[in-house]
């Protein structure tokens, strides 16, 4: 069973920053892509970015060049480093681990003032 724990979420004023940290249990988190998605009030979650096993990263448009993931397979961690934010950036996020299924988890807060 997977478990994945995020953190690192709160209220902050626009052209602050964030970093999120996801932590998993199990022995599968080297073996797995990890993705950050985001869902405001009255939308549709969204996909963020996501971290292969290798390291490669990709980018949803509103937020390349401000937002990076990184991980770290020794912590079981994948982190989102959230600078310049935006109040359009305000969601709950959540990450995902993908392993021949999604695991979520329970998602943080993030609010960004303007």
């Amino acid at each position: 069973q997977v478990q994945l724990v995020e953190s690192g979420g709160g209220l902050v004023q626009a052209g602050g920053s964030l970093r999120l940290s996801c932590a998993a249990s199990g022995s599968i988190f080297s073996l797995s892509t990890m993705g950050w998605y985001r869902q405001a009030p009255g939308k549709q979650r969204e996909l963020v970015g996501t971290i292969s096993v290798r390291g490669n990263t990709n980018y949803a448009d509103a937020v390349k060049g401000r937002f990076t993931i990184s991980r770290d397979n020794a912590k079981n961690t994948v982190y989102l480093q959230m600078n310049n934010l935006k109040p359009e950036d305000t969601a709950v996020y959540y990450c995902k681990l993908t392993w021949g299924y999604d695991y979520w988890g329970q998602g943080t807060q993030v609010t960004v003032s303007s």
